[in-house]
Formats: C-alpha cells, sequence, structure tokens
C-alpha cells in the first residue's frame, strides 16, 4: 500500500495511521531592564545567523511553556526570570525552502532575576536596544519577532519603525 501525502497529513491506508503536520511549539521572551530597553540576541546558529532574535528556543517534549522559558533563558543567556504577562502568539517558518518547519511561537514579558547577561549556547551577543534604536526588521531574524518587536516598541508610544 502507499502512504497518502496531504500538505497537512499523511495517512497509510494499510493500517489507518494518520500522521499530522503540526506547528513546533517555541517560547521567547520580551525582557526589559530597569531603564525600559529590550533584550535582544544575536543569532550564532542557521537559520539566520547574525541576525537579532528575542531570547527563548523550542520547548522539549512534554515540558510546560513557563518551565521551558526559564530554561532557554538560562541556557542561552545564563540569567534566571520570571515571566510576565502573555505578550502573544505568533507562527512562523524556521528556515527557508519547502523543508523550512512551521513554529507557534509562544511570547511573554519577563523580568530578570538574577546573573550576568553573557551569550551562551547558539548566540553569539546579547545587547540592550531603547525603543527608538532598534534594529530594522531586515536586521531581525524572523518575522514574528520582528512583528514582536514592533507590538513591544509601540506599546511604548513609539510608533514609527526604522
Amino acid at each position: 500500500m502507499e502512504l497518502l501525502v496531504e500538505p497537512t497529513r499523511a495517512a497509510c491506508p494499510g493500517c489507518d495511521s494518520v500522521y499530522y503536520a503540526n506547528s513546533a511549539p517555541a517560547v521567547g521572551a520580551l525582557c526589559e531592564d530597569e531603564l525600559g530597553r529590550l533584550m535582544l540576541v544575536r543569532r550564532a546558529i542557521e537559520p539566520n545567523k547574525g541576525k537579532w532574535d528575542t531570547p527563548g528556543g523550542f520547548l522539549e517534549e512534554g515540558e510546560p511553556p513557563l518551565d521551558g522559558l526559564r530554561r532557554e533563558l538560562r541556557e542561552e543567556t545564563g540569567l534566571e526570570i520570571e515571566p510576565g504577562e502573555f505578550f502573544g502568539a505568533l507562527t512562523d517558518l524556521y528556515g527557508d525552502g519547502a523543508d523550512a518547519q512551521s513554529i507557534l511561537s509562544l511570547n511573554w514579558t519577563a523580568r530578570i532575576l538574577s546573573g550576568t547577561p553573557a551569550p551562551a549556547d547558539d548566540i553569539s551577543e546579547i545587547r540592550w536596544f531603547a525603543a527608538d534604536e532598534l534594529p530594522g526588521e531586515d536586521e531581525i531574524g524572523f518575522a514574528s519577532v520582528a512583528e514582536l518587536v514592533q507590538l513591544w516598541r509601540e506599546r511604548r508610544g513609539w510608533s514609527a519603525a526604522r
């Protein structure tokens, strides 16, 4: 028997198994410092190596989102954080081309509890940006992150993008 493949699922008529294509869950943090600046990280790996991103990453199987957010921030930046308000859920592609994985990104504001920011894991730089200093869309690695950054900027009274 031949596997029946559709854009969002594959089915085996022989055993009646169905496999769905789902977005991979990811988490991200919009961390502010005491001056109201936003922390962005420069990606050290593909996709979008060298571009700016919010700190975060993929959830492990069965991991609660806020636990994953804390883990990812600790792994990437060395910081212990406390998640704040839920900021938004956005979809995006992780990479280019037909094989790019679809992601569902869950994002929160976050407060730093302890630690000194230091790039680790899959980032090469950590930088704080005032609302009027944020990188442009072409310098940000993902369309969803560019949208989050713009929403963050607007919530702080800055409507004009660079």
